[in-house]
Parts: C-alpha cells; sequence; structure tokens
C-alpha cells in the first residue's frame, strides 16, 4: 500500500478488521508502505495498489478477490488459495531476479534523494541537477566501456 493511495485507504478499515481476526484464522497478517520500502515493491513487482498476496510455505500467490473481510476470510478458511495459480519460480520474491528488480528499486530511490538534496538543500536548478545526472551516467558509461 502507499499512503496517498485512494484504493489503499479505502480498503484500510477492511484489512485492520482482517488482521484482528488473524489469530483466529491462524495467520499472519501485515502490511507494506511501499513509499517506504522500495526494495520489496521491487521484489514483489507491485504495479498496481493496494496488492495483496498470500504466502504459504515459501510459495506465494497474488490475490485477485473481492476485498470484504468475508472474502479474505474464506479465501484462507476454505483454502480457496490452493486453486490460485503460485507465482512462477523466476518471479518469486526469493528468485535472483528479483533480488535484482529490489536492487534497481533501491538504487532509483539512492537517485531521487541525491536530486532532493542537490535542488532542496543545496538550491541547484532543477535542469542542472538532470545535467550533473546526465553527464554522470555519460562517464560512468565512459569508464565502463574502456
Amino acid at each position: 500500500y502507499a499512503p496517498w493511495c485512494p484504493a489503499c485507504k479505502q480498503i484500510e478499515s477492511t484489512w485492520e478488521s482482517f488482521a484482528k481476526e488473524s489469530e483466529r484464522l491462524d495467520i499472519t497478517v501485515g502490511k507494506v508502505d511501499v513509499t517506504q520500502e522500495p526494495g520489496l515493491s521491487g521484489r514483489f513487482f507491485v504495479t498496481i495498489l493496494p496488492t495483496i498476496y498470500h504466502a504459504h510455505d515459501g510459495v506465494f500467490r497474488r490475490y485477485r478477490g473481492s476485498r470484504t473481510l468475508e472474502d479474505l476470510e474464506s479465501y484462507v478458511l476454505e483454502r480457496k488459495w490452493e486453486l490460485v495459480e503460485p507465482i512462477a519460480a523466476w518471479k518469486s520474491p526469493s528468485s535472483i531476479m528479483m533480488h535484482g528488480m529490489a536492487g534497481l528499486f533501491h538504487f532509483s530511490r539512492w537517485i531521487r534523494q541525491i536530486h532532493n538534496y542537490l535542488t532542496g538543500t543545496l538550491g541547484i536548478h532543477v535542469w542542472i541537477s538532470y545535467t550533473i545526472f546526465i553527464l554522470a551516467t555519460l562517464l560512468i558509461s565512459l569508464f565502463l566501456a574502456l
């Protein structure tokens, strides 16, 4: 989820109720703020918000059903998750490929922080910051090519 997401805000009370029922359902319920954890959003390849995953014994399945409390509970209690095809091994959050994707998300956040530092703290114009990144990219590419 993300704090600015209208759909996430809409499901928030249902999700909190679902979390309160977690002990009775013998499950663990959590939520991750993708703005604070970009690596996890990369690993899980989150492209829309909110995204719900079910994990059991290291196997991940994406929940695409209705987002009512009753439907979430029945998904667990009636083991409807067994009818959902697991995420392919290469797209699994524990795969090497998704570790790399998480790294890219961390890298993009790091670049954004540098850009904000240059423009906000140092007062450099936005286009000058972009120029610095362009030149850095060219120099790094030249260095790697050599």
